[in-house]
């Protein structure tokens, strides 16, 4: 019987992955409809209250979650005694080096059913997506999207294109058709020609305020290759292709998104008929100043799940710097840390973080095992609908994602759990870090974390060992 509903739980979550994209897919198609969907009404207001016509449709992340293991019910804990002993020994794998922390945590009750070096502050790696995306949702909801705009200038003939910090803005050399929908450009160019031209308006001069964030755009605490080999674009309220010079290629980026991305807009309006006379430039909108046209991204629900799924730098950034302009906190790398963490404490989840950026890929970051055990559950919970989408969004093993790209759960200690893991992965030098759910064998939804940053080498088929051994416990 056991083996049986173990096929059903494989089945589902492959059926689950069609469903997340046609779900996706339908939610985001209408163009139509964005602005009635809007949860932001104006990106340059730190926290302004929802703009939603009262009778505007709205976006849930539930149907993403369909048939997930959280669905599958609570069948019997597994067999402490035989957990730890198999832990125990897979742990003692010289691949992990000197500093691990690992936990499984019941889903249902927090209970610990293993735990070692389970509050040990770990560098996490790619693994602080987790927490950035619990942040973001729980601050922002599920259904926000953020939007790019223009706006009037201070004189008739002056137009600005006002950055909302959607790094998938797509540009004009933008492939159509990915997913989630990308807000476009060219749309966003189209729209204001077709405004301006009903005020009679021909010929503008145009400028671009990318003042949503502060800061730096780099991280102090980012290795100095990260730009430059294309890991991260430079973080900007404004860019369009995640500031990539060439659309899908991951290097170079831009050193400047926001005014690379205003060069390109002023070449879509001289295709629209509206002439751009003069330099493109930096300046504030003047405060509020008439909105001429707009586009949004997709809800931040779907943002998440493409986050952890492919494990998105630009995107977390996004994220974590949407959360501090909520909470009212400088939009710097300094102030999105602060503001995740105090969302984290109003969920009762700050214990054992330490956060230097959103996306992971500061070394300096320290999240204790039992910390990002504990975000998951919360994800999982019936309770909170509106973290869903940090478990649907979570890669599938050998399915889907960075979980699904021919390397990991290959071994013949782990292979056998394919499609029974959704787990995040994270890697950095010397660093590797698995976190999720599973469901056991006997029905029991667990969460578990294995964080090691003394790694001599590779110890990713390790952690999917681990992983392998929680889920058929």
């Amino acid at each position: 019987m056991a083996r049986h509903e173990r096929w059903v739980m494989l089945t589902t979550l492959a059926l689950l992955q069609i469903v997340t994209i046609v779900t996706g897919v339908y939610l985001v198609s209408d163009d139509a409809n964005l602005s009635a969907l809007t949860r932001q009404s104006s990106p340059n207001e730190p926290a302004a209250s929802p703009a939603e016509p009262p009778s505007a449709p709205v976006v849930t992340a539930g149907p993403v979650l369909a048939g997930l293991p959280a669905r599958a019910g609570g069948g019997p804990l597994p067999t402490k005694g035989t957990l730890t002993r198999q832990l125990t020994v897979a742990l003692g794998d010289k691949a992990l080096g000197s500093r691990v922390g690992a936990i499984v945590l019941d889903a249902a009750t927090g209970e610990r059913l293993f735990a070692a070096g389970a509050d040990t502050g770990i560098t996490p790696a790619s693994t602080t997506k987790v927490v950035t995306s619990v942040a973001a949702l729980a601050s922002l909801g599920p259904d926000t999207r953020l939007a790019t705009r223009v706006v009037q200038g201070a004189s008739p003939g002056a137009v600005v294109l006002v950055g909302g910090g959607d790094p998938l803005l797509a540009g004009p050399s933008a492939r159509p058709g990915a997913y989630p929908k990308q807000a476009s450009l060219a749309t966003l160019a189209s729209r204001t020609a077709a405004a301006l031209k009903a005020k009679g308006v021909t010929k503008v001069t145009l400028s671009y305020d990318a003042s949503l964030y502060t800061g730096s755009p780099i991280c102090s605490c980012w290795k100095p290759n990260y730009v430059p080999d294309g890991e991260i674009a430079p973080v900007s309220a404004l860019a369009i292709d995640e500031g990539r010079r060439y659309p899908g290629q991951p290097a170079p980026r831009v050193s400047d998104p926001p005014r690379f991305a205003a060069a390109a807009f002023a070449r879509l309006l001289a295709r629209h008929g509206i002439g751009v006379a003069g330099s493109v430039r930096s300046a504030r909108a003047p405060a509020g100043a008439a909105e001429l046209a707009r586009v949004e991204s997709a809800p931040v629900y779907a943002l998440v799940e493409h986050t952890l799924t492919h494990s998105h730098d630009d995107l977390a950034e996004a994220l974590a710097r949407q959360v501090a302009v909520k909470e009212g906190q400088p939009a710097s790398f300094d102030g999105a840390a602060a503001a995740t963490l105090k969302v984290l404490e109003r969920l009762g989840l700050a214990r054992g973080v330490h956060l230097r950026d959103g996306s992971g890929l500061s070394p300096h970051n320290r999240i204790s095992a039992d910390a990002m055990a504990r975000a998951i559950a919360a994800a999982g919970d019936p309770a909170r609908p509106h973290l869903h989408a940090v478990a649907s969004g979570m890669p599938v093993a050998g399915f889907s994602g960075t979980l699904g790209n021919g390397r990991r759960f290959t071994g013949a200690d782990s292979r056998g759990q394919v499609g029974l893991v959704r787990a995040k992965t994270g890697t950095l030098n010397n660093v590797n870090t698995l976190a999720g759910l599973a469901t056991t064998k006997d029905g029991r939804l667990v969460t578990f974390a294995f964080m090691a940053d003394r790694v001599p080498l590779n110890a990713e088929p390790v952690l999917d060992r681990l992983a392998a051994i929680v889920a058929r416990s």
